[in-house]
């Protein structure tokens, strides 16, 4: 066991001394040593009931014949840091986080690992020091919030509240009704309740093999996570045995196949943008030779079979009830066969296709259990209690759902359309690529062409589209926020949910080599790189200039001549960035471009 290292010999008699401070015994020195990463976080919905979860899965660990140790990481969150300064430091801490999880697993020769993350960057940051590590790896989200309800009984959530404060300032909706969505959109603890980074990612980890069935989809509410946690326990404790089977490891599991087993899922359900973000930086992590361009050959083979919020009314708590990440699976296995890579390995032991045979609900060979896990409905209860809501029936077939399972998980044959949900467009203002969600854009805003309209910031955007400076037709263009620019990379959600609180999401564009939230949706164009301050062609547009977006084509041009274009001056950023320094600076200086993930090099 890696463990020895610290726990076995007469050399290591103060170590062990310091072990039996912390609680050991003499038994537990012949005992694997289990890390539990907590992301636990009084302020971030996300997490706030991480500790309980933490708790119950070092219980579950003893039980399993490990020995727990917990360990928290940082975690922002991205809408309460959106709108500021604070926004900077979201993507940035992704890093923070890898390197502090690497930093506890090396210092203390840990034998294996369950994560507990949830909300955006916690995610990626920790399965980037999972293949970085590369010890034995469960992940085991917190999972995710119910959706809010509204007095008519319409669903509620983070961009409800969004929306609704734009909607406020332009005047078109009153005090009371802001009041009534800020006091019901978010009812309980979990990942913000529609597909947004936190939940794509968490549904992800299960498609790569990283996470148990139902780690993205069980409501953080739901009593069955406890069963969850149960299984991630005893499975990681196996797994950190050396008497036992041997382990897959995060890089056998993380490989280009299952990163591509990921996309497909993602693409079928119209994930977040910012999900090919953190594709790319685990890939990098794992060493891999993985590019954007993969994203559209693979967007071309693959139906959008699922949309939820915000792309559709649909939340994660209908499609865990419609039968979860494993069911779209399932659908894109019967429609699309060969497009998934069924041999790759997961954490359970069993291949991505057994895995889908077992747990697609629609499957003839699914597991009994799996009508119990599918059958857990959101409580409706305000501030419910993490793990605490029972299944009221034993059969999926018995609930009485307000919807059709096979509207919000559809066939292939009945797909919202045969290709993905996302796209990598490439121009003359992003020679290097750019990302769109095309699951949440209208039809008619798919082609566009209008005149620039130019911020130099996320705060200067939202100003402008809430005081009337754009106008219908136009193209909003927010440069200076990429990873080096911002610094960060913020999240664009105040200006996209501004268009959208103005009634101009039907007529108006916006690009960015900044960032969306997972909860945009829009014609919203992102990750523009080379981004403006590594000196890319969205640097030297003018206001004025006629954009070109042609999403089925692909392409994100300006009306002018390379010629023309190459000629002209970069700008500089109207904003000061005297205020920079610290942790900030030096991730300013370390990073890539959003091509390559924003990593740091």
């Amino acid at each position: 066991m890696r463990s020895n290292t610290i726990k076995l010999g007469d050399a290591r008699a103060p170590h062990r001394s310091l072990l039996r401070a912390c609680g050991l015994d003499e038994q537990d020195f012949h005992k694997p040593f289990i890390a539990i990463v907590s992301s636990h976080i009084d302020i971030v919905p996300g997490h706030v009931h991480l500790n309980d979860v933490a708790l119950f899965v070092k219980k579950c660990v003893r039980d399993a014949g490990g020995v727990p140790f917990i360990f928290n990481t940082i975690g922002v969150c991205d809408g309460i840091a959106m709108g500021h300064d604070g926004m900077k430091y979201s993507l940035a801490s992704r890093e923070i986080i890898a390197d502090s999880v690497e930093t506890m697993l090396k210092a203390h020769c840990f034998d294996g690992m369950i994560c507990l993350p949830n909300c955006d960057k916690i995610t990626p940051g920790m399965l980037m020091a999972a293949v970085r590590c590369n010890i034995p790896t469960i992940f085991a989200s917190g999972g995710p919030m119910e959706a809010g309800r509204s007095a008519d009984g319409k669903a509620l959530d983070l961009i409800s509240a969004f929306s609704g404060a734009a909607a406020k300032i332009n005047g078109k909706i009153s005090e009371t009704e802001l009041l009534h969505i800020e006091q019901n959109a978010c009812p309980t603890c979990g990942s913000c309740s529609g597909m947004f980074t936190a939940n794509s990612m968490n549904c992800l980890c299960e498609a790569i093999g990283i996470a148990l069935p139902g780690n993205g989809t069980i409501l953080a509410t739901s009593q069955y996570r406890k069963t969850l946690y149960k299984k991630a326990a005893k499975r990681i404790v196996q797994l950190a045995d050396p008497q036992g089977e041997a382990a897959n490891l995060p890089r056998d599991i993380i490989t280009k196949e299952s990163i591509d087993n990921a996309m497909v899922l993602d693409l079928a359900m119209g994930g977040s943008t910012n999900t090919v973000l953190h594709l790319l930086a685990v890939a990098n992590e794992a060493g891999l030779d993985y590019s954007m361009r993969r994203f559209n050959e693979l967007s071309e083979q693959t139906p959008n079979i699922c949309r939820v919020a915000p792309s559709h009314d649909y939340h994660i708590e209908d499609v865990h009830n419609s039968g979860g990440i494993y069911t779209i699976l399932g659908e894109i296995r019967r429609g699309r066969p060969g497009l998934l890579n069924e041999k790759v390995p997961t954490i359970s032991g069993k291949k991505l296709g057994k895995m889908i045979d077992e747990y697609d609900l629609r499957s003839p060979k699914a597991l009994g259990e799996m009508q119990k896990m599918y059958s857990v409905m959101p409580s409706g209860i305000k501030n419910a209690k993490a793990m605490s809501i029972q299944s009221r029936c034993r059969k999926v077939a018995d609930l009485q759902l307000p919807f059709d399972p096979f509207d919000c998980i559809r066939t292939c044959e009945n797909a919202y359309s045969q290709t993905g949900g996302l796209a990598i467009l490439y121009g003359n203002i992003a020679p290097k690529g750019a990302v769109v969600k095309t699951a949440g854009v209208l039809p008619e805003m798919l082609k566009h062409s209008g005149p620039a309209v130019i911020f130099d910031s996320e705060p200067e955007a939202y100003e402008g589209i809430t005081t009337g400076k754009v106008k219908a037709g136009d193209v909003v263009v927010i440069r200076f926020e990429g990873p080096k620019g911002g610094p960060g990379m913020q999240e664009m959600l105040g200006p996209t949910a501004a268009i959208k609180g103005v009634n101009l999401d039907n007529s108006v564009a916006l690009i960015t080599d900044g960032r969306f939230s997972g909860g945009t949706a829009g014609a919203c164009i992102g990750h523009i790189s080379p981004e403006a301050a590594a000196e890319g062609p969205i640097g030297r547009l003018r206001d004025g200039d006629m954009i070109e977006i042609d999403i089925p084509g692909r392409t994100l041009n300006v009306r002018l001549s390379e010629a023309e274009l190459q000629s002209r001056p970069l700008a500089s950023a109207s904003r000061s960035d005297t205020a920079i320094g610290g942790y900030l600076a030096r991730y300013r200086a370390m990073a890539t471009s959003a091509d390559t993930g924003g990593v740091v090099r």
